[in-house]
């Protein structure tokens, strides 16, 4: 693969990447709260989270390796998963190897789930925040389309959602659960559901 190649395609599977997270962490709002519709019932928001998350796992791993593939900067695989080791831009790839670090103790966590037990997961699973967050500020400063129009409207779209979904999450108002005595929020239940 030439190295034009590789630049591209480690510039997709970034912006891919992070479209993906975001709608891992948006519907896994959605799945946390156990929002439904008649036309769009609670298991469909469940795949989709569960579906966008392992899709990002393939396009993180593709931008990852053809970053280091690419020969145009050096970057060592030990940089994807080590933060600020990099010689090339080594805080914003930092933050990118610390996104990584969290990605995949969500992703390792989620599969032992079973084992763990419900409060683990849960704990650890709240790094998603964190892992979404720096994996859109890495893209902010080590992206090569930063300061393009289109990419800066996609990161706006993407903080945009991620808040909306955040509060209307934290804000029983919105979701109608304060004001009812004796009705637990839809967080207590599922919490209820595995003690």
């Amino acid at each position: 693969m030439n190295a034009q190649a590789l630049w591209y395609l480690t510039r997709g599977s970034g912006i891919v990447s992070l479209i993906l997270l975001t709608l891992a962490v948006i519907a896994g709002i959605a799945t946390s709260t156990r929002w439904a519709k008649p036309r769009w019932p609670r298991f469909v928001t469940e795949g989709l989270h569960r579906n966008a998350s392992l899709l990002s796992t393939v396009f993180v791993f593709v931008h990852i390796a053809s970053a280091v593939l690419d020969g145009y900067v050096s970057i060592r695989w030990l940089d994807a998963i080590v933060p600020f080791g990099a010689a090339y831009k080594p805080l914003w790839l930092g933050l990118g190897a610390l996104s990584l670090d969290a990605f995949l103790a969500i992703a390792l966590t989620s599969m032992l789930r079973a084992r763990l037990g419900y409060r683990t997961w849960r704990s650890v699973h709240w790094l998603a925040y964190g892992c979404w967050a720096l994996a859109l500020v890495h893209g902010l400063g080590a992206g090569s389309d930063r300061s393009q129009a289109w990419m800066l409207a996609l990161d706006g779209l993407a903080v945009g959602s991620v808040l909306v979904a955040s509060a209307w999450r934290t804000w029983p108002v919105v979701r109608g659960t304060l004001g009812r005595p004796g009705r637990l929020s839809p967080i207590e239940e599922m919490e209820g559901a595995f003690q």
